[in-house]
């Protein structure tokens, strides 16, 4: 079967679940992998990846600012919404690699162009968690979520299948939908989870989204600090910066004591293998306050809004971290297997039925 995968480019979770199932389906399918930002140049260093534009969040101040947001991917909208040179040129590369499915993890380009080809859709992301699952939001939270909710729909639209990736359970609202733990990819066996006395930092914005208040509070904990998302390599009194490597990456995450970091859910499954407790600090979005709910609801860690993050709240959570390491280690697990099934068994259902109903003709349950 002929694939075509398309990877959302903002941040390195969408990536790095991608890339769990992209080795087992590669193995048994000719795929063509679209992706932008980051995932571009993650997946690039494993397999060749076509480049599409990439949509993506803006900060001011520690801070996401909409506005900003808003104007800086505006053009690229505009593109989405008239059918532009960008949708025009990923149709034109997947009319000639002629894909029996296309697999979008919140990618709407490839979307976009599947739809205009009749190419049936499989969307796979943890964002769907919100739109496809039943979830528990506080009233604020359900009124916020409202326009990503439906940003989300309009960019994704109502593909034939969906899979959400999760490191918390959630029930799916149709048949159509399958929800499975969050993908561990083949690199993480190559490390086993030791005890160590570094803290594991990653920011996805990192450049942004610390503080020069922030650095200084990590600087002060009286322990080595290893800190990811500001892009570059070098060390500052105790934090030592890493430049974006996967095996780096995996290599501090497992020999770490735990981890602080934005809420993404990739990163939460990975701590929670190598029973690592995480501290999370959610970006402004919906979908990551879920998040960090679920996290303190399983007490696997705690979260923090940034102005609560100081010194001692961070020194009062590692005295706590055995116990949700602990906890971290009974509640793990690994969805890839269960992933690449539904996967595979959907590739061949839908290639065989291409006028396939969408999912928003599927029974709800």
């Amino acid at each position: 079967m002929r694939i075509a995968y398309g990877v959302h480019g903002y941040g390195r979770g969408h990536a790095t679940r991608a890339l769990a199932v992209l080795e087992a389906l590669g193995s048994r399918h000719d795929i063509r992998v679209f992706a932008g930002g980051d995932a571009h140049d993650l997946i690039g260093t494993r397999l060749p990846v076509t480049r599409v534009p990439c949509l993506g969040l803006c900060y001011q101040g520690g801070k996401r600012d909409t506005w900003l947001t808003f104007r800086n991917n505006l053009p690229r909208l505009l593109d989405l919404v008239r059918r532009g040179p960008g949708v025009e040129a990923v149709a034109a590369d997947m009319r000639a690699f002629g894909p029996d499915v296309v697999i979008c993890d919140a990618e709407p380009w490839t979307n976009f162009a599947a739809q205009q080809l009749g190419v049936p859709r499989i969307g796979f992301d943890h964002f769907g968690v919100l739109v496809h699952c039943h979830v528990a939001l506080p009233f604020a939270d359900w009124l916020e979520s409202f326009f990503d909710r439906m940003a989300y729909r309009w960019l994704m639209r109502w593909p034939e299948r969906v899979l959400v990736s999760s490191f918390f359970q959630a029930k799916p609202r149709h048949s159509g939908v399958k929800l499975v733990g969050p993908l561990l990819g083949e690199h993480m066996q190559h490390f086993q989870p030791t005890p160590g006395e570094h803290l594991l930092v990653y920011f996805n914005q990192g450049t942004s989204q610390l503080s020069p208040g922030m650095l200084e509070t990590l600087g002060s904990l009286g322990s080595e600090v290893r800190l990811y998302g500001v892009g570059r390599d070098g060390r500052a009194g105790a934090i030592t910066y890493r430049a974006p490597k996967r095996d780096g990456f995996l290599r501090d995450l497992a020999s770490c004591r735990a981890v602080l970091s934005t809420a993404g859910n990739q990163l939460m499954g990975e701590a929670m293998a190598f029973a690592k407790p995480v501290l999370v600090v959610p970006e402004s979005t919906v979908e990551q306050r879920l998040n960090a709910r679920e996290i303190v609801r399983m007490g696997i860690g705690e979260s923090l809004l940034p102005s609560q993050l100081d010194r001692d709240a961070i020194l009062e959570f590692l005295s706590r971290a055995d116990r949700y390491a602990n906890r971290a280690r009974e509640l793990a697990s690994d969805g890839r297997a269960r992933a690449v099934e539904w996967l595979e068994r959907w590739v061949h259902e839908l290639s065989k039925s291409k006028g396939a109903a969408p999912l928003g003709a599927v029974q709800t349950v």
